[in-house]
């Protein structure tokens, strides 16, 4: 009996996920405006010529005449899946950040006319993962609670190994891509003004996390102090790069979570 109620009742508890997430900091709504196109799992077109970024978000990517460019594994899945929410229906934007990038995109969180949440929508459904920038904050700690749960539930594209969490041990195999990475702190030292976060023993050839100046600040007045970090187990997500080893730059604080502490 339990098993047939289950898929009802997570009807009625994902959407209340959703509400939950507090809308207040962001810019008053602009629209509504009619969905002509989507471009991919994150952008689409509006009525008016623009083209919009769903802020926070990166869906596998498609080639979009890019040549060369290998196409992502569940890209045309996430663009159904946003065609399918949005295309020809009217859609509110509004701003927690930076409202354009430099291709003249606006950054925009967006809502359909019943105040659903594209965003959560396209995360609860596996569709996309969080992506997030030093310029615009707003709700990623939201969407990373949506992301966890379609990833415990192995939703859409987390039910492919291509996007599981890699172990710190083997970053070193997928420089040059944006991941998730999680590993044990072991120590964290600063030097000329960086803070370095090592994962290992040898710093020159270990996943290490590198902090500059005007992020540590950030650090300072966030929930994530560096100084208490190891010891601590954290998934950490950005572009994974070859400096002395595998690394990520950390810009903002978004970009860590403490999921637990290192076993006894």
């Amino acid at each position: 009996m339990m098993k047939r109620l289950l898929p009802f009742l997570l009807l009625l508890v994902l959407p209340a996920l959703a509400r939950a997430a507090d809308f207040s900091g962001l810019s008053p709504p602009e629209g509504p405006l009619l969905v002509t196109e989507v471009v991919d799992g994150d952008t689409l077109r509006l009525e008016d010529g623009r083209q919009v970024r769903l802020v926070g978000l990166q869906a596998p990517k498609l080639p979009l005449g890019r040549s060369g460019f290998k196409e992502w594994p569940f890209a045309k899945e996430s663009k159904q899946a946003l065609e399918q929410l949005t295309l020809g229906k009217k859609v509110s934007l509004r701003y927690g950040g930076r409202q354009t990038d430099r291709y003249g995109r606006a950054l925009a969180h967006l809502f359909l006319e019943d105040g659903s949440w594209v965003q959560g929508k396209m995360l609860r459904r596996g569709m996309a993962r969080v992506y997030s920038f030093r310029d615009n904050r707003a709700l990623v700690r939201d969407m990373q609670a949506i992301e966890r749960d379609a990833r415990e539930a192995r939703r859409g594209m987390w039910a492919l190994s291509y996007y599981a969490i890699k172990h710190h041990l083997e970053a070193g195999r997928f420089t040059d891509s944006f991941q998730i990475v999680e590993g044990v702190v072991r120590d964290v030292a600063s030097v000329r003004g960086r803070v370095f976060i090592n994962f290992g023993d040898d710093w020159r050839t270990d996943f290490t996390l590198v902090v500059e100046g005007k992020a540590r600040r950030l650090f300072l007045d966030s929930d994530i102090k560096l100084s208490h970090l190891p010891g601590k187990k954290i998934h950490v997500r950005g572009w994974l790069k070859y400096y002395n080893g595998p690394m990520i730059q950390l810009t903002h604080p978004e970009q860590v979570q403490i999921v637990g502490s290192a076993p006894d």
